[in-house]
């Protein structure tokens, strides 16, 4: 029997919601595969009055489900939770009217529970759905002050704009949000301990850095297994468990996958991202409002990011990819006529595949922000992230640095991330770069301020001659 893992805020929400004695309309959403539905599926066990989840835009032969198919399913929900035999609606207004009916006839004071799985899906094209729903909601439920009704969705950004953020008929009217985001290094520690896997910290980060805490993916890990063999079997093998993911993650999220697929594949060339105007020359697509709708999209849901690097005016925004599957898979998989089964383990030791821990590490760091602020004793303080880079030329070397913290309290933290097997050890020629970002960064900054240098490494600095610069070591051990 699976076990719910983490979530114990939004648990908790769910539960109090439960308990308002009023209506409420509740929107939970996330990344597809990050929980929803195991959530709301766990907090309210037993108590649901009906249920519905829309189908995929895009059946398994590639077909479209339109209006009809959406229509008959939501009918065969009703049937199968109850209501008599009648007819298939011929529109989301009758379909939710006949829901309301149902309802009313079996409401015997006690809460009734409505979960609409993946509504996104529900609206599609000249439907008219979120008419009928806003109809269903402002009309009858909201009302009624035992009905609780729970939406969830993977296309973030129509839950946000059509749902959350409506400025029509639903404007104001869910009651709470909750995002579900994947799982951090302690969550992902203790869902593996839930199922029996034994991972040591150092695999369970690299594991973080493939498959990015999705609890979907991190099924799949089985006991007896390392990292490395548990990695080809998901993503490597002949029919591997995730061979056709990442096209289903885009098709099942935009109504436009394979336009979304070519920013995430132009963000995945370069760690730093692009201008937006960069962007719009590269993919041929025009910079206008379309083009902020796409990477409004891919933000929401949580793909990429939009930054201002250290020492730059807004103007000169960059977006960057950060979902882990999305750049491992543009690192290793995609393009490949055939993968080898055993490719991982069999270049585990490999320079591309170390360069590449390098890096990731890196996002994995940037993913844990606030563990990173804890160990500095500074989670209360309130701060600025972001990174630096310097492009070199033909008389100066390029710079980058990984994580510039800016404090309120005068403190600059320029953080390095090394990921290795053992204590690391700083040599001459990396005090010496270490000493020059320090000085590069002091020179933008404030005279009030300070730069305080902290290495961030998987067990620890080997103290020599040249380890000084460091004020701060922060760990593996201080992620989890």
């Amino acid at each position: 029997m699976a076990i719910l893992t983490g979530r114990k805020k939004e648990l908790e929400e769910l539960k109090r919601l439960y308990c308002s004695g009023k209506s409420e309309l509740v929107a939970v959403y996330g990344r597809r595969r990050v929980g929803k539905t195991f959530l709301v599926d766990e907090a309210y066990k037993g108590l649901i009055t009906f249920r519905h989840a829309g189908l995929s835009p895009v059946d398994e032969r590639g077909k479209a489900n339109m209006l009809a198919d959406q229509l008959q399913h939501f009918y065969q929900s009703l049937i199968l939770q109850g209501m008599k035999k009648s007819h298939r609606p011929d529109s989301w207004l009758e379909a939710f009217f006949m829901l309301e009916q149902w309802l009313q006839q079996i409401d015997n004071g006690s809460r009734q529970v409505i979960f609409i799985d993946e509504l996104p899906w529900l609206d599609t094209p000249r439907s008219k759905f979120l008419t009928a729903f806003e109809s269903f909601w402002n009309s009858w439920a909201c009302h009624r002050d035992n009905v609780l009704v729970v939406v969830c969705g993977s296309a973030t950004s129509w839950i946000k704009d059509k749902l959350i953020n409506n400025h029509g008929g639903l404007y104001g009217r869910v009651t709470w949000e909750i995002k579900l985001s994947p799982f951090n290094l302690e969550e992902s520690e203790q869902f593996f301990k839930s199922r029996g896997v034994r991972l040591s910290r150092y695999d369970i980060a690299q594991c973080n850095m493939i498959l990015g805490g999705i609890p979907y993916y991190l099924q799949y890990i089985q006991s007896g297994m390392s990292l490395a063999q548990n990695i080809d079997k998901i993503l490597f093998a002949h029919n591997a468990l995730l061979e056709q993911e990442y096209d289903r993650l885009f098709s099942s999220i935009f109504n436009n996958p394979d336009e979304m697929k070519r920013i995430i594949g132009l963000l995945a060339e370069r760690r730093g991202g692009y201008t937006r105007k960069e962007i719009s020359e590269k993919v041929g697509t025009d910079n206008n409002g379309y083009l902020s709708t796409i990477l409004n999209s891919l933000i929401a849901s949580d793909f990429i990011i939009k930054y201002i690097p250290f020492g730059t005016n807004g103007r000169n925004s960059h977006y960057k990819l950060i979902d882990p599957y999305c750049i491992f898979y543009h690192k290793f998989i995609k393009d490949k006529v055939q993968l080898n089964n055993e490719f991982w383990l069999s270049n585990i030791a490999s320079p591309k595949i170390s360069s590449w821990r390098g890096y990731a590490f890196e996002e994995l760091c940037l993913r844990h922000i606030c563990k990173i602020k804890s160990a500095l004793g500074i989670s209360g303080v309130s701060t600025s992230e972001s990174a630096f880079v310097v492009k070199g030329n033909d008389d100066t070397e390029g710079s980058q640095i990984d994580l510039i913290i800016e404090r309120k309290d005068g403190i600059v933290n320029m953080c390095e991330m090394k990921f290795y097997n053992s204590d690391y050890t700083v040599t001459k020629a990396y005090e010496r770069k270490i000493v020059e970002r320090y000085n590069l960064v002091t020179g933008l900054i404030s005279k009030k301020s300070c730069v305080n240098p902290v290495l961030i490494t998987t067990f620890g600095l080997d103290s020599n001659e040249y380890s000084s610069p460091f004020q701060n070591v922060i760990t593996l051990d201080d992620l989890f």
